[in-house]
């Protein structure tokens, strides 16, 4: 049975918003082109999408055309605003933007979690507040690069204030209870953090409110902008303070039955000192690869306080300059006998190799399981440790892996690194507050 007009025009207004979320300003002749639709249905279209205040004219498509087929249309972007905050054990980042994701806003903030629940909350909510006026005062008109403006172009209304926001997604480590979509009560993890939410939630009624794990937010930042743009199934392996997995099977985030999908650093692995319990992950893979356990490692290795790797040094820190230490090597002199203008051969130094070597061994035992519970194809080293190893640390670990399963396995560093959790955070938020307005 065909659909009745009015149905195929919501079908087709919905066909050409998600393009437009998804390519960024289009002219009706790529509209058209991209959904297969006559010229005329594509003008009746954009007439309605633009009297009904979801999409406008942000300018034309090249410097020397002129007339209405040089309009690009896009999504208004001040439509609604967007909150993305990524929550750490003790500091909170957050961002602003408007609904195509144009940042107007971006702070950060320490928090002193001795100082108890209240005040770590007000401190949080209080940075949240400061960037909503902040992206108030700083909010200009629709633009983008390659986009010649017309006037008049309509300016949007700045963010006014901060029960304005739509939609406020927050990355948090933790278990998220599947069935509520709240973050669960963890051991170990501070109690401001459940009580950041709730404030939130309280404080912005009519705004939607999403938390998420901060490994998941990362995996779909890689997904959508990162190392893993080619990809809709992969393994996201988070290595900063704590360790942890994300699960992207056929595109979509599997979280698991209890919302612990990827609890990597629980996995029991040879060479800890004991075994992980339900409470506490020491023991489990998190010994042999977080933060803590890679600067035990530089210590072991004679690393720290050399360099630019000083006493002080993050793991982070520590494995970047292992890593530019064995890519650049130290010059020694040429041979005698060697052709004219030949390059002085490099000499690596031993410890930075060792520490990448052993880094490596460790990383391989939890990429192996992953490997072959899931058979991904592709597994990300992310957070800021897998983001500072680069190729040479990845190079490694896939050499140690194609030796230890039959399964073949991509192994990538994170391009977003540290970020990925915020940008994962506003996808989120974007995402949620398109579907929402857009049906």
């Amino acid at each position: 049975m065909p659909a009745s007009p009015s149905t195929a025009r919501a079908i087709n207004d919905r066909l050409a918003l998600r393009l437009l979320q998804r390519e960024g300003p289009l002219t009706a002749g790529q509209l058209k082109q991209l959904t297969g639709l006559s010229r005329p249905t594509v003008a009746d279209l954009v007439e309605r999408l633009t009297a009904s205040g979801l999409i406008e004219m942000v300018g034309e498509s090249g410097a020397q055309r002129r007339g209405p087929n040089a309009r690009l249309y896009g999504i208004v972007g001040d439509r609604a605003h967007l909150a993305a905050l990524d929550v750490r054990l003790e500091s909170v980042s957050v961002l602003v933007s408007d609904l195509v994701g144009r940042v107007l806003a971006e702070a950060s903030v320490p928090i002193d979690a001795d100082a108890g629940t209240g005040p770590a909350v007000e401190q949080a909510v209080a940075l949240v507040e400061r960037a909503v006026k902040e992206a108030g005062a700083r909010a200009t008109g629709p633009g983008a690069t390659g986009v010649q403006r017309r006037e008049p172009v309509r300016e949007p209304e700045p963010v006014r204030e901060w029960g304005s926001l739509h939609t406020v997604g927050i990355g948090a480590p933790g278990l998220i209870d599947p069935a509520t979509g709240e973050l669960r009560d963890t051991t170990g993890l501070p109690a401001w953090h459940r009580s950041l939410v709730a404030a939130l939630q309280e404080r912005l009624p009519d705004a939607r409110v999403v938390v998420e794990n901060e490994t998941n937010l990362a995996a779909l930042a890689e997904m959508r902008d990162g190392a893993a743009r080619d990809r809709d199934t992969f393994v996201l392996l988070w290595l900063d303070m704590g360790i942890g997995a994300a699960v992207v099977l056929d595109g979509a985030l599997r979280r698991g039955a209890s919302g612990g999908a990827g609890e990597l650093g629980f996995l029991p692995v040879p060479g800890t000192r004991g075994l992980p319990s339900a409470t506490d992950c020491e023991g489990g893979f998190h010994s042999l690869a977080g933060a803590a356990a890679v600067l035990e490692l530089a210590r072991e290795c004679g690393v720290l306080g050399v360099g630019a790797a000083g006493e002080r040094a993050t793991a982070p820190e520590v494995v970047r300059w292992a890593v530019a230490t064995v890519a650049d090597g130290d010059a020694e002199a040429v041979r005698p006998d060697a052709p004219r203008g030949a390059p002085a051969p490099r000499k690596t130094d031993a410890r930075a190799a060792r520490l990448l070597d052993t880094l490596a061994d460790r990383l391989a035992l939890g990429v192996a399981s992953v490997v072959a519970l899931l058979d991904p194809g592709c597994v990300v080293l992310g957070g800021e440790v897998g983001q500072a190893g680069g190729d040479e640390l990845a190079v490694r670990v896939a050499e140690r892996i194609a030796g230890m399963s039959p399964l073949p396995v991509e192994v990538r560093p994170s391009l977003l690194g540290d970020t990925a959790v915020l940008r994962g955070a506003l996808l989120t938020a974007q995402d949620g507050a398109q579907d929402e307005l857009f049906g």
